[in-house]
């Protein structure tokens, strides 16, 4: 009968085999974030801030527009900026103009909306867009498939070395998950600071935007654990 010191310290009745599971899996990402940034200008404060509250608006409306494609709406700063003349040049009005901006982030979930939605956006007057930054739900099935996964390697490993010796596995003693990973590849802005015409362009007004043609990025997603089994005593003799 096994004490408890055989359980957990090895001896020549009971070795010990202690090896490293991982599993690496590819998948389509499930979430597409973009950045969305609106800017206005003007000589006069509430203008410019008016300005920049009616973009804001439309640039939110038309992200709602796409219904259940977009997972979340964040908006980001908000800032409302002097611009000052130079020294010397006027002592009375200090104030050139003011430059308004705020930041939006989306988050989507339908890739087939994507496309549209950045050319649209990036349509509307002093806005640009940066984006798509790829990736998997905090709760995504992939991570616990890969943990899985990485399980059944340790095990596999471990009684591959146990065969070699002529032995088979009897136990497991610990099983320590050492984390799931996520590749975070360098990022790809595919229409980074895509940004449209000024307002009141010439003969931009009746132009549709196209749809860009975007391939989602797949993601590498990385499980490690570290595993100690004991087994039968090896016929070495």
């Amino acid at each position: 009968m096994a004490t408890e010191t055989d359980r957990t310290h090895p001896t020549t009745d009971a070795p010990h085999v202690g090896v490293r599971g991982e599993a690496t899996l590819e998948v389509e990402p499930e979430l597409a974030r973009i950045a969305v940034t609106i800017r206005s200008r003007g000589a006069d404060r509430r203008h410019t801030l008016d300005d920049l509250t009616r973009r804001n608006t439309q640039a939110i409306d038309l992200i709602k527009s796409y219904g259940e494609a977009v997972d979340k709406i964040e908006t980001g700063t908000i800032g409302l900026t002097p611009e000052l003349r130079d020294k010397g040049r006027d002592r009375g009005e200090k104030i050139r103009a003011y430059h308004g901006v705020v930041r939006i982030g989306a988050t989507l979930t339908d890739f087939t909306a994507l496309g549209e939605l950045t050319t649209r956006l990036a349509d509307l007057e002093l806005t640009s867009v940066d984006g798509p930054w790829w990736s998997l739900r905090p709760q995504s099935p992939v991570y616990r498939e890969a943990r899985r996964q990485a399980v059944h390697d340790a095990v596999q490993r471990a009684r591959e070395y146990a065969e070699a010796l002529g032995s088979t596995l009897t136990a497991l003693l610990e099983l320590t998950d050492e984390g799931v990973q996520q590749a975070t590849p360098y990022p790809r802005q595919a229409f980074a600071a895509m940004s449209t015409r000024a307002a009141g362009g010439p003969g931009t007004a009746d132009l549709a935007p196209q749809s860009l043609d975007l391939e989602p990025e797949r993601q590498n997603v990385s499980a490690h654990v570290t595993a100690h089994f004991t087994m039968t005593p090896p016929p070495l003799g």
